[in-house]
């Protein structure tokens, strides 16, 4: 867990996946800016969800969904 005690594991990989996105749609998403998760979930999706999960909430305080600059970001995806 993190310091304000959002538990990440109890989210859907769904939700890890949109919340990350959320997550890096207001970040530096080049390859230097990525670099930082991949060196903490090298070659494992979820742990790398999560890490860029726990960097956002250590700088705005809660979930993308929730806070900060991704707070009110709407993502588009097709239901099957």
């Amino acid at each position: 867990m993190n310091k304000l005690n959002i538990d990440l594991e109890k989210l859907t990989l769904r939700e890890l996946q949109q919340e990350s996105t959320r997550a890096l749609l207001t970040q530096d998403g080049t390859s230097v800016g990525i670099s930082k998760y991949n060196k903490k979930a090298h070659h494992n999706s979820q742990l790398w969800y999560k890490a860029v999960l726990e960097d956002y909430i250590g700088k705005y305080g809660g979930l993308p969904r929730d806070a900060g600059p991704s707070k009110g970001i709407e993502l588009f995806f097709r239901k099957t």
